[in-house]
Formats: C-alpha cells, sequence, structure tokens
C-alpha cells in the first residue's frame, strides 16, 4: 500500500512572523563590516595595511585558480599562494624600509649608524624578489613533474604552469604594488591608499546611478551588458570631481597629478572590471567567490585594482 503524502504542517517552514534577510539587507550590513575592517587596517599602521591585503591578494589568488580549476586546468594554488605572499612580503620590506627604519627617505645613499642595520637586508630582498621572478616558472614546472601523469586532464602540464604563472602576474603582481603607492619620503602615507578607494568606489557609484538613469548605449554587451557609455561617462565625471576634491585629503598632491590619477581610476577601472567579468563568463560563473554575502569574492571587490595600480605605479616611476 503506498504511503500517503506527509501533511503540510510536517514540512520544515521558516518560523512564522520571521522572513529571511534579502540580498541588498545582506549587502549593506557585510558591506558595512568590510569597509570598517579595511579602513581600520589601512588607518592603524603599515604593517596592519600590510597583513590586510597580503591576504587579500591571497585569497583573490585562490578565487582565480578556482575559476581555473573549473574550465579544467589544475594549477599549483598552493605554490601559487606561498609565493604570492613571499613577493607581497618583499615589496613591502623594500618600500617600506625607510619607514620601519624611522628615517626619512633621503636623495641618495642609505643611512649609516645604528638605523643603517634595517638596510644591510635591502640587497638581500632586492636579491630574493629577482631570484623569484627568474626561478618561478622552474618552481611551477617542477611542481608539474611531480604530479606527472594526471589522470582526467585534457591539458598539457604547461598549461598548468601558464594558468599559475598568469594568476600570480594578474592578481598578485598588482596587488602586491599598492606598497609602491602607500609609502612616499615620509613613511607610510594611509592618505594614499584611501584616496585611491574613494575614487574606486566614485566611480563604479557614479557608473551605477548614471547607468540606472540615462543608460541606454551598451558599453560591453558580450561581456557585461549592464553597463553602458552613459554610466561610464557619469562615473568617469563623479570621479574627476572627487578627484578635485582630494585636495583636501592630499594638500601636498597638485591638483593635475590628482585628476590624473582620478582619469586613469575611471579609464583602468572599468576595464578591469570588464576583464573580470570575461574571466567569469568564460568558467560559467556569476561571482568569484562567496566570502561576503551579497557581494562575491574580494576578487569581484578589488578588481579595478588590477588594472589602475600598475598603471599608477608606471606613472609615478615616470613622473613622480
Amino acid at each position: 500500500m503506498a504511503s500517503s503524502p506527509a501533511p503540510p504542517e510536517s514540512v520544515s517552514q521558516p518560523p512564522a512572523g520571521k522572513k529571511p534577510m534579502s540580498n541588498l539587507g545582506q549587502r549593506l550590513i557585510f558591506g558595512v563590516i568590510g569597509a570598517v575592517v579595511l579602513l581600520s587596517c589601512i588607518w592603524y599602521s603599515a604593517w596592519t595595511f600590510a597583513v590586510f591585503f597580503g591576504l587579500v591578494q591571497m585569497r583573490m589568488l585562490w578565487e582565480f585558480y578556482r575559476m581555473m580549476r573549473k574550465a579544467g586546468y589544475k594549477p599549483a594554488a598552493l605554490v601559487g599562494g606561498g609565493l604570492s605572499v613571499v613577493m607581497f612580503g618583499l615589496i613591502h620590506f623594500l618600500n617600506g624600509v625607510y619607514h620601519y627604519a624611522g628615517v626619512p627617505r633621503p636623495a641618495t645613499a642609505y643611512p649609516s649608524g645604528e638605523v643603517g642595520k634595517w638596510f644591510e637586508f635591502v640587497p638581500v630582498g632586492q636579491n630574493a624578489l629577482i631570484a623569484l621572478a627568474v626561478l618561478l616558472p622552474t618552481l611551477l614546472i617542477l611542481r608539474e613533474m611531480f604530479a606527472w601523469p594526471r589522470p582526467n586532464q585534457s591539458f598539457t602540464p604547461f598549461a598548468n604552469v601558464g594558468v599559475a604563472l598568469l594568476g600570480l602576474l594578474y592578481v598578485s603582481l598588482p596587488m602586491s604594488l599598492l606598497n609602491a603607492l602607500v609609502f612616499n619620503e615620509r613613511g607610510y602615507d594611509y592618505r594614499r591608499v584611501l584616496a585611491l578607494l574613494l575614487l574606486v568606489w566614485t566611480a563604479d557609484i557614479g557608473a551605477y546611478a548614471a547607468g540606472k538613469t540615462f543608460g541606454k548605449h551598451k558599453l560591453a554587451p558580450a561581456i557585461s551588458p549592464g553597463k553602458t557609455w552613459e554610466g561610464w561617462l557619469g562615473g568617469t565625471l563623479l570621479t574627476l570631481l572627487v578627484g578635485w576634491g582630494l585636495g583636501y585629503l592630499l594638500p601636498e598632491m597638485p591638483l593635475a597629478s590628482r585628476l590624473v590619477a582620478a582619469g586613469v581610476v575611471a579609464v583602468f577601472g572599468v576595464l578591469g572590471d570588464l576583464a573580470e567579468s570575461m574571466l567569469k563568463r568564460s568558467v560559467d560563473l556569476k561571482d568569484s567567490g562567496r566570502i561576503m554575502p551579497g557581494h562575491g569574492g574580494l576578487l569581484d571587490r578589488f578588481d579595478a585594482f588590477l588594472f589602475v595600480v600598475p598603471v599608477l605605479v608606471v606613472l609615478q616611476l615616470l613622473f613622480g
């Protein structure tokens, strides 16, 4: 005899009077928590900045490798993650050595005396960074040799090496170069990374508001159907306005430099966003991860940095 279906009251139901939290509510709560943690870490000290962004870039790299695994590749996630932390730490030390030694950055020679002990490690750090860059392909190829043969994989081992290298170049190197922006002749300056965050957030908010209000012409419909030229223009104008207003935060920075930085964010920020959208579409994923409910992964949150930071660093090297 067939059993009768369970009565409706026996099916698990949510408690009366309680509704699940909306996506907007999740975004708001976790967005505020994330912003508080981020701003606290960059404001408190150079080492809290380093710990926060060192962990962020490692998580972003893991999300990239996770997407590549979905595509069928098998990149060296543990090796890549470890090397990314070493890269970030070395670049942080080489840029922040004057700050930690407690002396201003001179125009020529390293300081001597008691503080000179800090600078004895500079050549070691420089050589270690060069050695890492030179030996990186060898290390990744050796990893593939020890893992060969891999069952149920259609790609060659050298494709895995290429994907692992791409993750370090696409994610970890740009995030590590943040260290070149936040240290100046006076040491660690949290205002610089705060200014960059404000510009990136402004570009996103302005583009969203203008796109919702005036958006008609698609910017890149095959990659991100929601983005429009009108949205990009609105975000650009608002970013330039905030760049002008950053004179109150960074009065020593010339107006031309602030407007150039705002222009870089407006142009290359959206390119970084589109690149990550293309990556997600290529592996049929909506978000890079789930570390922040309502916000996706950290790669979703910091994708603009991956194109903006290298350009700003190059401009800083060229023009100061």
